[in-house]
């Protein structure tokens, strides 16, 4: 047991004091703390700037008023300024720089109001949805008027439906709830899947970089192979997790210093307070269970390599898994108890994102969640079991391998070993 633990924590300890390691944690928790502080970011930069500046042709001569009064319930920031030239004077003062548009405003066939926007360019879509609201609202009012409608007819006819959702299950969650989870869930999903695909290449990477120095020659007849496989996975795995506690933890405090300026939009539809603890735990149950899966297929895939170029090669169709699993579980958010999201959950390799996001988004029987971690716990110490005999014999594999061929030539070297 000694040189299981001397192994796992060589292995932490190495990949821990490694520069890439330390400049990958800082440049991420830079990044989680800027993207926390990005609201007061973009308000210090637009501290002092005017708000987009728009001469206004009025063709009709009586729009510009209402337009304007339109126009500020919607952006007050938007300047308008009546302009008394022409379009050409106007296009001019737009590309020296005085105005950023030119907005000509006419009536249509029907007495109504119609508009073109000239510009540099039309990429500023935020602008143009808000020059569009205004002239629609403006519409609306001016054909309210040619139809004899009030004001009391007009707000009746554009009042939205009431529409009330009930679930008649029992216990189904709310409208809010689902909001909530679907947001807790779509996280947490990133989380999951990019850690169980980078800690798993690192295991990969790190039994091709022994198997290449000839290293594993000598271990490899001193530490039985499953120990050995078990404790690079374990000591990659506490690696990753305290990485993950860093990341989480920078992120939360981040988050709290925050949550005044995260008002609205996004932090409204997916909202992150009162997060169920069940959720938290079937989020870290099953996190543990895909590294493993992921981690115990990589180790053994790596071991197939003797150089370290061929690891991305052989891993690929493990990465194509993973992606799959991924895939189903975004189309899961919008469907999740869609019966193909419940048939590929209890599929081994999908089990992780797709039972999660499942556990997360509904109310499940306590025994399907059960199931699901129970089929990854087997699939995994059967992967352990195969895994082992396939590393032992696979890192005494040298020469060109990058096939899933030497899976049978790894497995006959044990046999005759």
């Amino acid at each position: 047991m000694n040189k299981f633990w001397i192994i796992f924590f060589h292995t932490f300890l190495t990949k821990l004091k490694t520069k890439s390691f330390i400049v990958t944690t800082v440049i991420t928790l830079l990044i989680i703390v800027l993207l926390a502080n990005i609201t007061n970011i973009i308000d210090f930069f637009n501290k002092g700037e005017e708000g987009e500046k728009i001469a206004v042709i009025d063709e009709t001569g009586v729009l510009f008023d209402p337009f304007q009064n339109q126009l500020k319930a919607i952006d007050k920031d938007i300047q308008l300024k009546k302009f008394t030239g022409d379009k050409t004077k106007a296009d001019k003062q737009v590309q020296n720089g005085d105005f950023d548009g030119v907005l000509v405003l006419s009536n249509n066939q029907e007495n109504l109001p119609a508009a073109v926007y000239r510009s540099l360019t039309i990429s500023n879509t935020s602008l143009l949805s808000s020059l569009e609201n205004g002239l629609q609202q403006m519409k609306t009012q001016m054909a309210a008027t040619q139809m004899n409608l009030s004001q009391e007819q007009l707000t009746k006819l554009y009042e939205p439906v009431s529409l009330k959702k009930v679930a008649l299950e029992k216990d189904a969650k709310t409208e809010e709830e689902l909001s909530q989870a679907r947001g807790l869930v779509y996280v947490l999903l990133f989380v999951i899947y990019f850690a169980v695909i980078m800690y798993a290449n690192m295991i990969a990477m790190e039994v091709a970089t022994e198997k290449s120095s000839r290293v594993m020659e000598i271990l490899i007849s001193s530490v039985p192979p499953i120990k050995q496989m078990f404790a690079k996975i374990l000591g990659v795995g506490l690696l990753g997790l305290l990485q993950l506690a860093l990341m989480l933890g920078v992120a939360y405090f981040s988050l709290k210093q925050n949550m005044d300026s995260m008002e609205g939009g996004f932090f409204d539809v997916y909202g992150f307070g009162d997060v169920p603890v069940a959720t938290l735990v079937y989020a870290f149950v099953f996190f543990l269970l895909g590294y493993f899966l992921y981690a115990t297929l990589a180790a053994f895939l790596g071991s197939l390599v003797s150089r370290i170029e061929d690891v991305n090669q052989l891993i690929t169709p493990m990465t194509y898994l993973l992606i799959i699993g991924f895939m189903i579980a975004m189309f899961g958010l919008v469907k999740p108890d869609a019966t193909f999201i419940t048939v590929t959950s209890y599929i081994p390799f999908f089990t992780p994102m797709l039972m999660f996001m499942r556990v997360g988004m509904l109310n499940l029987q306590f025994w399907e969640p059960i199931l699901g971690i129970v089929i990854l716990l087997v699939t995994i110490i059967l992967f352990a079991i195969f895994g082992a005999k396939v590393y032992r014999g696979g890192v005494l594999l040298y020469g060109k391998s990058s096939s899933f061929k030497d899976i049978k030539k790894a497995m006959q070297l044990t046999k005759n070993e």
